[in-house]
């Protein structure tokens, strides 16, 4: 097996020129023009992302905070937990999580546990999610964003588990810490 150097070093694609082709409020897109590992050129269409966070917020009972939200791209309500773009790159993940959660909920939380990251579409952006599970909470008042509209839901975290393994759930973001907060919960 290779290690990581040289693996990197075999299957890399070396930039040749790069154009944005989109530049809007959330998204940017891009257009590169790069060399394959066996020196032929292609093309690689991308987003840059500047990067978003997640929580799953769990009760004192067990319940998990969840949202219904309609989604316009997949013209349909889906459930999900709360989640946020960042403000900016540099911005510290944890209290970005923070901010959200008492945006979308009205929540805080006093214990939070970092469930990890992830790239939820890896063929083509640069998005990196980071995950966490809120307990300890306390209830106050919501501030959402004039765009914003959601349901706020409590449910079982055993039944969201069902749910995901039944496919009712689509939102990647929130089968990964669903299913990582079981896990960590023993459930």
């Amino acid at each position: 097996m290779l290690d990581k150097k040289a693996e990197y070093e075999k299957l890399c694609e070396k930039k040749k020129s790069s154009e944005e082709t989109y530049h809007g409020p959330l998204l940017h897109v891009y257009h590169d023009r790069v060399i394959l590992p066996n020196g032929n050129e292609s093309g690689r269409d991308y987003i840059k992302h500047l990067g978003a966070v997640c929580m799953i917020p769990v009760l004192d009972n067990g319940n998990v905070i969840v949202e219904r939200q309609f989604r316009y791209p997949l013209d349909m309500v889906i459930t999900e937990i709360p989640a946020g773009k960042l403000d900016s790159p540099q911005e510290d993940r944890l209290e970005a999580a923070k901010r959200e959660l008492l945006e979308e909920t009205g929540y805080t939380g006093e214990k939070w546990t970092y469930l990890g990251d992830f790239f939820p579409a890896v063929a083509y952006s640069s998005e990196k999610i980071s995950m966490y599970m809120v307990q300890e909470l306390k209830k106050g008042q919501r501030h959402l964003d004039a765009d914003e509209f959601l349901d706020i839901v409590e449910v079982p975290l055993t039944e969201l588990v069902e749910q995901v393994m039944a496919g009712e759930i689509v939102d990647i973001k929130t089968q990964a810490a669903i299913l990582k907060a079981a896990r960590v919960l023993g459930v």
